[in-house]
């Protein structure tokens, strides 16, 4: 082509570009749903294994295994059925079984609910209503407590029964009773997952409700995917097949932290502890599989280091370790590393979240000494997650590390509304409200210093709870300490710190006040001190400080 027409051709070129709004993109498009995950799992890591512990035996699976059972039962739930947008729950323990569930019901365009075995009978009748569960999968030995309110939640057609059906066992009227072994041996295990649209309702969870009824909230198939591939990053626990990962946290608990969905997809060894998340139990879950991630609240890691060291337990192999559900002290932090030589680090997030909000992992070389300031300090926000502080007149603060307000966030794995509860106070122009105080870094840190309701209001002037109960943690005799604010005529309030001691401890208030002296500035001192053996917990296992509160308010009385 002549110099002259080339010239022609790429000024028109150049026009073409210029009248053009935009480049349309390339690349195919298919819907991040579950049944994706799971079929990669399922052709990738044939291999690896579910192991799940009885209590006596560990007994090992695997993927492919599971995976059939899955298909199994996905046709034996359509056989059933159950259509697209119904809900399934399940009220089991951590089984092989469940995870064939976590695949199974959302694969077929179902909904996966899952019920907090912890919660009493009324709030569970309460949830199983709200969600309008269809069918219920329920363990042999959970029967009496699905029994205690099937009879209230006339949605309920089914009941499919994991184990032996206890001889005598009432039925519920109405309600047709299956068993999970024989609907899923007669079903043949579906051949082709249903298309699903990546927005529809896959997982459905509700708050622990400790102010007021529970609320669900409604994962969608792509802010599973996208949290799946989020907490496998390097940001964040990097999951791959050279791990074996023991979740000592309830698969009903936000998904199980969406462990099991990422050990799946990298293939990745899973743990199922069943109901046993005793120390004993779960030291010789590490003993037989040699689990090298492991996620716990900070109660089980306590009990489960103080075995460990007793009964010379070998945690070295946990090259990340995990504590979530409720702040993790410095205290708690130090004592493992010391004791049992591994590196205890937080993450943080909640039911609205998927629930990963924040990790913990001290930056690149961070000295030794530095450590455990980095890990108890909230964390680092994962990708995909935005945040803000916002005031009490609403005005969104600087991310320096000083201005404090609350924090909010926002991204896909952040939910927008509560099922059918539109509750706009937790909700402010797009961003959902936490309900936690504290400040961002200008690094993307964030440090939460207290709840917005726990924050202690005396003399006009704020105590934070928790940083008061971290430095109460710090004595040796402490085992367990929770601070509330209770009335005061003269301040309006003061800090109640209610203990737990280690059994032989010889400790008193003035003990602990002497040794608050220098750490906490004066006027932050506790003037009431409670001694008790017990401090009461939340379903998912969070200190229930509105439990302290109504016995302190019925004491006052």
């Amino acid at each position: 082509m002549p110099a002259v027409l080339l010239h022609q051709a790429a000024k028109a070129a150049i026009g073409c570009r210029k009248e053009a709004t935009s480049v349309r993109a390339t690349m195919q498009r298919y819907p991040l749903a579950i049944s994706d995950l799971f079929r990669h799992g399922e052709l990738v890591h044939p291999d690896a294994s579910v192991i799940e512990y009885t209590g006596e035996a560990v007994l090992r699976r695997t993927f492919a295994e599971v995976a059939v059972e899955s298909r199994r039962l996905a046709s034996a739930l359509a056989a059933l059925g159950v259509q697209a947008g119904d809900v399934v729950a399940t009220l089991c323990w951590n089984t092989s079984h469940h995870v064939a569930a976590y695949f199974a019901v959302p694969g077929i365009g179902a909904v996966l609910h899952t019920l907090n075995l912890r919660l009493h009978s009324a709030q569970l009748a309460f949830i199983a209503r709200h969600a309008a569960d269809h069918v219920v999968v329920v363990d042999a030995d959970l029967l009496p407590l699905l029994h205690q309110f099937l009879g209230e939640v006339p949605s309920v057609k089914h009941v499919v029964v994991v184990g032996d059906m206890p001889a005598g066992q009432p039925k519920c009227a109405g309600v047709e009773y299956h068993s999970y072994r024989a609907l899923v041996a007669s079903s043949s295990p579906l051949q082709t997952w249903p298309h699903v649209e990546e927005d529809q309702a896959a997982v459905l969870c509700y708050t622990s409700g400790t102010t007021g009824d529970p609320k669900g909230v409604a994962y969608s198939h792509r802010s599973i995917y996208l949290h799946t591939l989020m907490v496998s990053t390097g940001s964040a626990y990097c999951f791959s097949d050279s791990d074996c990962v023991l979740p000592a946290v309830p698969m009903f608990h936000v998904n199980c932290w969406g462990w099991v969905h990422a050990a799946w997809l990298a293939g990745a060894d899973l743990v199922m502890t069943g109901r046993y998340l005793q120390p004993s139990h779960l030291a010789i879950m590490i003993n037989e599989t040699g689990p090298t991630i492991m996620g716990a609240v900070p109660t089980i890691w306590s009990q489960l280091s103080r075995h460990a060291r007793a009964e010379g337990v070998d945690l070295t192999g946990l090259r990340v370790a995990i504590s979530g559900g409720s702040a993790l002290s410095p205290a708690l932090a130090r004592e493992v590393e010391r004791n049992n030589g591994f590196r205890l680090t937080q993450a943080w997030g909640m039911t609205e979240t998927s629930p990963l909000l924040t990790y913990a992992r001290p930056p690149a070389g961070t000295p030794a000494d530095e450590a455990v300031a980095w890990t108890t300090r909230t964390g680092r926000l994962m990708p995909g997650i935005r945040a803000r502080i916002v005031d009490e007149n609403e005005v969104v603060l600087p991310q320096d590390g000083v201005s404090r307000g609350e924090l909010e966030v926002a991204g896909n794995t952040v939910t927008g509304a509560y099922l059918g509860n539109p509750d706009p106070g937790k909700f402010r122009d797009g961003w959902l409200r936490t309900g936690d105080v504290g400040v961002i870094h200008p690094d993307g840190w964030v440090e939460l210093q207290d709840r917005l309701k726990d924050v202690i209001k005396s003399g006009g002037e704020w105590i934070s709870s928790v940083e008061l109960e971290n430095v109460i943690a710090e004595h040796p005799a402490v085992r367990e300490v929770a601070v509330i604010g209770v009335p005061d005529p003269k301040w309006e309030e003061r800090p109640l710190a209610v203990v737990v001691t280690a059994p032989d401890a010889d400790v008193t208030a003035d003990d602990l006040k002497a040794f608050l002296r220098g750490r906490v500035a004066k006027w932050w001192i506790p003037d009431r001190w409670e001694f008790t053996p017990q401090i009461p917990r939340t379903s998912v296992g969070k200190l229930d400080k509105n439990a302290l509160r109504a016995a302190a308010r019925t004491r006052a009385d």
